[in-house]
């Protein structure tokens, strides 16, 4: 993201060096500083770039103006190295001011390069990492939970019970979830609390926003676990199947790998994924003070795999014994 007052042969240099070192992609420029502050808080871009007013007429004056990257460092690692590329931005920068401008004094740099790590100034890693945890454990445990609840039924005998009742097989799906649901928050509760206490983790957006907005994610892994459960022959099967699930969904959401450095085929593969969106509700919140207006587009993705998921298992659902 590009703020810029003017756009000169200077800032086209700058960017384009700043382009050529890899690590950046500049979709968009000549914008507001309230819409590239928007983004940044939206997750949508990951740096903003900003020039001052007059740049080159303050360059050709040596006055030695600043240029302002400010960084989403919720996670650090995302951000590092792009931040190290830019260590060379100003001689690169001097090379080719030298070559059109000769009577430019050629010490000392041009500018100078300020960087401003928003969100998590301190670059701890445990800021980004101990909410992520929050899903990956919910992700674990509910999905596997729920993907031995029928099979379990059906490898002890009492799915004749079940089957026999005059209840409808989504009464049954929605019986065997609501436990878990309080599992579910019991456990949140239990890492926040470790969270605040233990690893210091900034909480600066509402709580009660938190806990509203989980119940979507809460829900939508134990629906997907009674899938696997519609679907296993066993027990084992249905581990299986969670696993199965589990692993790609730790690879490719972001907790493990910076989202934006991974493939764009493994982007498109995470972006079905609800602890993708989840992780990004639960860091804007968290870190970013990020209201429901900001994070509800990161909800519908969810609210969709809970539907997708809860209405499979609800045709998957057997009323009679094979």
């Amino acid at each position: 993201m590009v703020v810029v007052h003017e756009q000169t042969q200077t800032t086209r240099a700058i960017l384009s060096n700043i382009h050529n070192t890899g690590y950046f992609k500049l979709f968009k420029k000549l914008v507001s500083v309230q819409q590239a502050e928007a983004m940044l808080q939206r997750g949508e871009a990951q740096f903003i770039i900003r020039f001052p007013a007059n740049f080159e007429k303050k360059i050709q004056r040596n006055e030695y103006p600043a240029m302002l990257i400010e960084a989403d460092a919720t996670d650090p690692l995302a951000t590092s190295s792009a931040i190290t590329a830019l260590a060379n931005l100003p001689s690169l920068t001097l090379k080719h001011l030298s070559i059109n401008k000769p009577n430019l004094n050629p010490t000392p740099m041009p500018f100078e390069v300020r960087v401003h790590h928003r969100y998590n100034p301190e670059g701890i890693s445990q800021y980004n990492i101990v909410p992520g945890l929050m899903g990956v454990i919910l992700t674990m445990t509910l999905v596997l939970v729920t993907a031995v609840a029928i099979t379990r039924e059906r490898e002890r005998g009492t799915m004749e019970y079940l089957l026999i009742t005059p209840i409808r097989p989504i009464e049954v799906m929605i019986g065997k979830i609501i436990p878990y649901v309080f599992m579910g928050y019991a456990q949140v509760i239990l890492i926040l609390v470790a969270a605040h206490f233990l690893f210091q983790v900034p909480m600066r957006g509402s709580i009660t926003l938190v806990m509203v907005l989980i119940l979507p994610f809460i829900a939508a892994n134990l629906a997907l676990g009674i899938t696997f459960s519609t679907m296993a022959k066993n027990q084992l099967q249905a581990m299986q199947m969670s696993f199965f699930f589990f692993l790609p969904s730790i690879l490719l959401s972001g907790f493990m790998f910076p989202f934006r450095g991974m493939p764009h085929w493994a982007q498109i593969l995470g972006e079905v994924l609800p602890l993708t969106h989840f992780l990004r509700i639960i860091r804007g919140i968290l870190l970013k003070d990020s209201g429901l207006m900001v994070v509800a587009s990161e909800l519908w993705p969810i609210l969709i795999f809970l539907c997708l998921a809860f209405g499979i298992a609800i045709l998957r659902y057997k009323s009679t014994l094979e």
